[in-house]
């Protein structure tokens, strides 16, 4: 999160009419549209937080298109939130790479480039192998429960095609290995990449994803966690973002 000083950046959402972030429709890289930001608690979601929520969902479901130009004040009215949130949460999705702010031109919605998203995969397969390979050793009981049951929801989720399954586990399953791999660093450079890959998925999922493949590769890494096979889990997780990329340059 952005600190500031600024006492309209940093109010507490605390009634329960407030409204929350949108419901995400879609994901990239490994999340198909339908996809849900993990809510979180009420007592932690400040102002820029929300703003930066909605904000992301707007352009990863490009209903702000690459190359638009935001205006705080119009955003700040369609929200319906200040607009020191509003610059605090442009300043955090500038870092995510998914806009620009320019001098004299203002702040513009990134291009999407496929060049630029080979780059990040090479980056991803490295944070997601040492984070599944994390998982699978430090994982507690109930996370390896939980990736079980992962495991098992994606495999139904391959047999039947259900995309709104898959994006739930697909969900959980990002949320949980974050969580088991222990590792801040990673956690947080991936983070970073999130907006971009799912983004990039949205644009192209329709005409060039296999679902179902996409299903089971994740179930492989989530089985894998589950019982502690540190190199398959590694393994896994290669094969995961070698599908991705294979996605990616079908896109040419």
């Amino acid at each position: 999160m952005v600190n500031s000083s600024k006492r309209s950046s940093t109010v507490r959402v605390r009634t329960a009419g407030s409204r929350r972030p949108a419901r995400q429709s879609s994901a990239a890289g490994d999340k198909p549209r339908g996809s849900a930001p993990a809510p979180l608690p009420q007592s932690d979601v400040t102002l820029t937080d929300r703003a930066y929520a909605e904000l992301e969902e707007l352009i990863v479901t490009l209903q702000l298109p690459p190359g638009t130009a935001l205006s705080e004040l119009v955003l700040a009215k369609r929200l319906d939130i200040g607009r020191t949130p509003i610059r605090e949460a442009l300043q955090r999705l500038s870092r995510d790479g998914l806009v620009n702010i320019l001098a004299r031109r203002g702040v513009l919605v990134s291009e999407i480039d496929l060049r630029a998203q080979l780059r990040l995969l090479e980056v991803r397969r490295e944070l997601e192998r040492l984070m599944a390979r994390g998982a699978a050793e430090r994982a507690t009981s109930e996370q390896r429960t939980q990736f079980s049951e992962i495991a098992a929801g994606m495999r139904r989720a391959a047999e039947k095609s259900d995309d709104l399954l898959f994006m739930r586990l697909d969900h959980q399953f990002n949320t949980l290995i974050s969580t088991a791999s222990r590792n801040e660093f990673a956690t947080r450079a991936m983070g970073l990449m999130h907006g971009l890959s799912r983004r990039f998925w949205y644009q192209h999922y329709k005409e060039a994803a296999d679902l179902p493949l996409a299903a089971r590769l994740h179930a492989d890494v989530a089985e894998a966690i589950a019982e502690r096979r540190v190199d398959a889990a590694g393994a896994a997780s290669d094969s995961l973002i070698d599908y991705i990329e294979s996605f990616a340059r079908s896109t040419l």
